[in-house]
């Protein structure tokens, strides 16, 4: 079972390839005050929380060659540590893919397989291509060494910010929030995941008592498309969350060009906590993860600098 020997292993392990990410000072609300802090993930090298979860797997398991699964960042992740590394990877993207994500896997050196359907059929495909190439699977989420990296961000979050009340945590496959709940396993902190509305896949599931699989969606969030939850995060999440809020479309948009007002370059899947924090609407000591700020802006410069120069070892997402 992980618990915070495994997290404390991660940190160990991922330091010389992530950055501590900082808090930042979050928008001041009627509801909040002042008291609204984001943990600045689309800081990290690679552009999101995706790296800590993929350099975490690749280090521990010693991979010669990988497959994944991924709306986009985790892939992204993947293939600047595989490429730092000189590993073979993968990457397999569901038919909803956002184009400019699969281009900057490519970029990054990764070879790009896009499939029909959705994340269930995207993941199925991913085990086949390891099974075939005798690679290394390394889910989005649904991994054991996957979720530690990612309880990384709790640990950095709470030996910053010790009296944090509530942590809004943004979900889809599960390994960030589980990550968290993880971290926060003996501290008094609210754990609050939230979920797009129209894949509201860890509340349907914790009301039922059993994971469900809900039909593929195109909410903007397009990192947190899961279908259902991961067989790893699933228990750790059932046993620790506190609470999980889902946020609409237009609330996921407004609280990213909130973001972008306070100069915080997030994606839309990146300000979903930020909506769950502004829809809670609880006056706290609170941190919103800003988990990813993998915008077309940012994914077109790296593009652009990969094919203007064939040295693309400086290149930095």
């Amino acid at each position: 079972m992980l618990g915070g020997a495994d997290l404390l292993a991660a940190a160990s392990r991922i330091a010389p390839y992530v950055v501590r990410t900082p808090l930042l000072r979050g928008p001041v609300t009627a509801a909040h005050g002042t008291g609204l802090l984001l943990k600045a993930e689309h800081l990290q090298l690679g552009g999101s929380f995706k790296m800590r979860g993929a350099a975490n797997a690749v280090l521990a398991l010693a991979a010669d060659r990988v497959v994944t699964g991924s709306s986009g960042n985790h892939g992204i992740a993947l293939a600047r540590i595989a490429r730092t590394l000189g590993i073979p990877l993968t990457v397999v993207l569901a038919a909803g893919a956002t184009p400019s994500k699969a281009a900057a896997i490519r970029a990054l050196g990764a070879e790009t397989v896009q499939v029909g359907g959705g994340v269930a059929e995207r993941e199925e495909r991913a085990r086949a291509l390891a099974a075939e190439q005798g690679a290394v699977l390394v889910p989005s989420s649904d991994h054991p060494l996957v979720v530690a990296g990612q309880g990384t961000v709790g640990l950095e979050l709470l030996a910053a910010a010790p009296d944090t009340e509530t942590v809004y945590v943004p979900t889809g496959g599960g390994g960030l929030l589980a990550g968290l709940c993880l971290a926060a396993a003996d501290h008094p902190v609210r754990v609050v995941g939230v979920e797009p509305a129209l894949t509201p896949r860890y509340a349907r599931s914790l009301a039922a008592g059993h994971p469900v699989r809900l039909p593929p969606c195109a909410t903007v969030a397009d990192g947190l498309r899961g279908q259902s939850p991961g067989t790893v995060p699933y228990p750790i999440i059932r046993d620790r969350v506190d609470e999980l809020i889902a946020v609409g479309d237009a609330e996921i948009l407004a609280a990213t060009a909130l973001l972008h007002r306070l100069g915080v370059d997030a994606e839309p899947s990146g300000a979903v906590a930020l909506a769950g924090a502004l829809r809670a609407g609880r006056r706290e000591r609170a941190v919103a993860i800003v988990s990813g700020g993998n915008t077309p802006a940012r994914l077109h410069t790296l593009h652009h600098s990969h094919t203007s120069t064939s040295a693309s070892t400086n290149v930095r997402i």
